[in-house]
């Protein structure tokens, strides 16, 4: 039985190698956030791997863009919300939720955070920064 189990875990592993993989933004073209003002799909056979995550793009072209400087094109705070930093409870933005400002990309974890940090983004990224920095 315990044999059976053990190759039974590797071929369901090698048959969908996408478990394996972390995939980066839910797939999301990280490019196509400031390119379109909008979350872009990105397809399953445009993708770099970079930092351990998967990176799917919309083109080969938006591929090229992120290869050529990552980190320009990657969520501030380490895609955590600002918003909810601010406020002192730090939680995971989702891709389909964000913001584009003075182009650094920030993933909100509601639309509701989205909405409150379109109206103060200021004020709530110097608490943002402060809190992802240690200093509250």
């Amino acid at each position: 039985m315990r044999h059976f189990t053990s190759v039974f875990l590797l071929t369901v592993t090698c048959a969908f190698p996408a478990i394996a993989q972390d995939w980066a933004l839910g797939g999301f073209d990280p490019v196509g956030y400031a390119n379109s003002g909008r979350a872009v799909p990105g397809r399953s056979d445009i993708a770099t791997m970079w930092r351990g995550k998967l990176w799917h793009f919309a083109s080969e072209e938006n591929r090229a863009r992120f290869e050529s400087d990552p980190r320009s094109f990657t969520p501030d705070f380490d895609g955590i919300c600002p918003v909810s930093l601010s406020k002192g409870r730090p939680q995971r933005g989702d891709p389909r939720y964000f913001a584009v400002v003075k182009g650094h990309l920030y993933l909100l974890e509601s639309g509701a955070a989205e909405r409150a940090f379109l109206q103060n983004s200021e004020e709530v990224l110097g608490d943002a920064r402060m809190a992802f920095q240690g200093g509250n």
